[in-house]
C-alpha cells in the first residue's frame, strides 16, 4: 500500500516536470492609419470630396462608407479599409484631393504575439492558463471581397443623375440645389451645368399656385371698390393731347443748381462757409427748423407742371370749383358748385396700403421746390405702414382738379382715367415723356427735336362742356410750354 502511493506521487511529479511552457499571449496596440486617395483609373489625377459620410472621432467597420467623391467622368463612394475610428479628417467637402493623398486618420487596434520567457522545469507544477487560439478573438468577417481600391474591384458605373464637374458640384451646393432631384443635364452625356442649376433656381423661384385663394379686400380697396361704383353715375368727356416740356427740361439744371438749403439734404460737412453775406448784421432771414421728408437733391418736370396748371386754374374759375349739393332730381332745387380762390389739386398716389388721393392746397402760392417738397413729404408718408396720411394732406373736401402721374412707372403714353363722386371736376393722366421729331406746322423748315409727353383728361360732363376742356387745356400748353412766362411773377 505504501509502495503503491509513493509510485503514484512519483509518477505524477514527473509528469509535472516533464512539461515546460513558452505561451505566447496576444497584446494589442494602437495604429494611426493613413487613409489616402487611390487611382481609381481612367486618367483621373484628382477628385472632390462631395460628402463626408462619417463625422470625427466616429466609429468605423471595414466596408463602411467613408465619403462620396467626384471627378470629371464619375462619382465614386470610397468605404473604409479598416475598423477603428475617424480621429481627422484632412480633407474638408469640396476641396479637391490629389491621387495618393490622404483623406483621413483612422486608428486601428493590432494584435500581435508578446513573448514570454520559458521556465525551466522544477519539482513544483507549474499551472499554465489555457492557450487560446487567436481565431477564437477574432470577429466575423464578411466573405472575402476586393475592396473598391482594389485594382481588381470592377469599375463603378457613373451615376447618370449626378454627373457633373467638381466647379457644377460647387456652385450647387452654394446655391443650396441638390442635384439628385434635377431630372437630367443639358450637357453631353446627361452631364448637369450650371444652366441647369440656374434653371432649376428660377423654376423653383416660382411655385405654381396650388389651389384658388379667396381673399377680402382691405379697407383701402374696399373704399375704392366703393367710389368706383359710385363713379359710373358721373358722364365722363375724354379729351388727350400733347404737350412740348422741352424749355420745361432745359430749366431743370439751372433749377436744381439753386435748390435752397430748406430742401437739401445735409452736407457731408458742417464747417461755415468762409465768406458769408451776414458778416455785418445778422441774416433777417434766418433758415427755419427742415423737415428731411421734404428733402430732395434733384427737381424734377412734375413739380413745374403742377405749378403751370395752377396758373391756368386762376384763369378759368370754372376748374377752381367743385359740387357742394347735388338735390333729389324730384325736387325743384338746382345742384350748386362752389368756386375756390386758389388751385388745390389732388395726386393719385400708389401705396403699399392702397391708392390714396393727397391734396396740394394753394398750388399757386407756392413756388417749384415748395410743390416738390410738399410731393416728398406725401410719398414718405404714404411709404408707411400703416399709411401716415393725416388730414392736413388730406383734407375732406379733396382737390377741384386730380393730377395721376401714370409715366412714372410705366411707358404708357395715354390712360383713361376715371373720375370719382368728390374728387373734383376733371382729372388728368401724364404719360411717359418721349422725344420725336417734329415737323413745322406749316410744313416748311427742317424737323426739330422735342420733348413731348402725352395728357389723357376725363372730365364730369354734367358741369365741364368740351370745349371748355379743350379750351383750358390749350391755357395750360401755353404755361407749360412757355415757361419763361413764369419768371415774370416768380417761379
Amino acid at each position: 500500500m505504501l509502495s503503491r502511493r509513493s509510485i503514484f506521487v512519483a509518477t505524477r511529479r514527473s509528469l509535472y516536470a516533464s512539461f515546460h511552457s513558452s505561451p505566447a499571449r496576444l497584446a494589442k496596440r494602437k495604429v494611426i492609419q493613413q487613409f489616402r486617395l487611390a487611382d481609381i483609373g481612367e486618367g483621373i489625377t484628382e477628385c472632390e470630396v462631395i460628402k463626408w459620410n462619417v463625422k470625427l472621432h466616429a466609429t468605423v467597420q471595414s466596408f463602411d462608407p467613408l465619403c462620396e467623391v467626384q471627378s470629371d467622368k464619375a462619382s465614386v463612394e470610397i468605404t473604409s479599409p479598416f475598423d477603428g475610428i475617424v480621429t481627422e479628417l484632412l480633407v474638408k467637402e469640396g476641396d479637391v484631393a490629389k491621387v495618393g493623398e490622404g483623406l483621413c486618420l483612422i486608428e486601428t487596434e493590432e494584435e500581435h504575439d508578446a513573448d514570454v520567457p520559458e521556465e525551466k522545469s522544477s519539482s513544483e507544477p507549474i499551472i499554465e492558463a489555457p492557450l487560446v487560439e487567436k481565431s477564437q478573438h477574432a470577429p466575423n468577417r464578411p466573405s472575402s471581397k476586393p475592396h473598391p481600391l482594389d485594382p481588381s474591384y470592377p469599375p463603378a458605373k457613373p451615376r447618370a443623375d449626378v454627373l457633373a464637374t467638381p466647379s457644377v458640384r460647387h456652385f450647387a451646393r452654394q446655391k443650396g440645389v441638390d442635384l439628385t432631384l434635377l431630372t437630367s443635364g443639358s450637357g453631353k452625356g446627361g452631364r448637369f451645368e450650371k444652366r441647369d442649376v440656374e434653371a432649376f433656381l428660377t423654376a423653383k423661384a416660382e411655385p405654381p399656385i396650388a389651389e384658388d385663394q379667396e381673399v377680402e379686400l382691405g379697407r383701402t380697396r374696399f373704399a375704392m371698390w366703393k367710389a368706383m361704383t359710385k363713379s359710373l353715375e358721373i358722364p365722363h368727356f375724354g379729351y388727350s393731347t400733347t404737350l412740348d416740356i422741352t424749355k420745361v427740361t432745359e430749366m431743370l439744371p439751372i433749377l436744381n443748381a439753386h435748390i435752397p438749403s430748406i430742401y437739401r439734404p445735409a452736407p457731408d460737412s458742417t464747417s461755415p462757409p468762409s465768406v458769408s453775406p451776414y458778416s455785418i448784421l445778422p441774416n433777417p432771414y434766418p433758415t427755419p427748423q427742415s423737415d428731411l421728408t421734404t428733402h430732395f437733391s434733384r427737381l424734377t418736370v412734375l413739380p413745374l407742371l403742377l405749378k403751370t396748371l395752377s396758373r391756368a386754374m386762376q384763369e378759368w374759375p370754372l376748374f377752381r370749383s367743385s359740387i357742394s349739393s347735388v338735390p333729389d332730381p324730384s325736387s325743384k332745387q338746382k345742384p350748386t358748385i362752389t368756386i375756390r380762390p386758389h388751385a388745390d389739386i389732388s395726386i393719385a398716389l400708389s401705396t403699399p396700403t392702397g391708392l390714396y388721393t393727397p391734396t396740394l392746397t394753394g398750388v399757386d402760392t407756392m413756388n417749384a421746390y415748395q410743390i416738390m417738397g410738399r410731393l416728398r413729404r406725401m410719398q414718405a408718408l404714404g411709404r408707411q405702414v400703416p399709411c401716415a396720411l393725416g388730414l392736413s394732406e388730406m383734407p375732406k373736401r379733396g382737390g377741384t382738379l386730380t393730377v395721376s402721374n401714370v409715366g412714372a412707372i410705366g411707358q404708357g403714353e395715354y390712360a383713361s382715367p376715371v373720375l370719382v363722386p368728390g374728387g373734383g371736376i376733371a382729372i388728368v393722366a401724364i404719360g411717359r415723356a418721349k422725344w420725336v421729331d417734329v415737323v413745322p406746322q406749316d410744313g416748311v423748315g427742317p424737323t426739330k427735336r422735342r420733348l413731348q409727353v402725352g395728357i389723357s383728361w376725363s372730365a364730369d360732363h354734367r358741369v365741364v362742356e368740351g370745349a371748355e376742356l379743350a379750351a383750358f387745356v390749350e391755357t395750360w400748353r401755353s404755361w407749360a410750354e412757355h415757361p419763361e412766362r413764369l419768371i415774370g411773377e416768380g417761379i
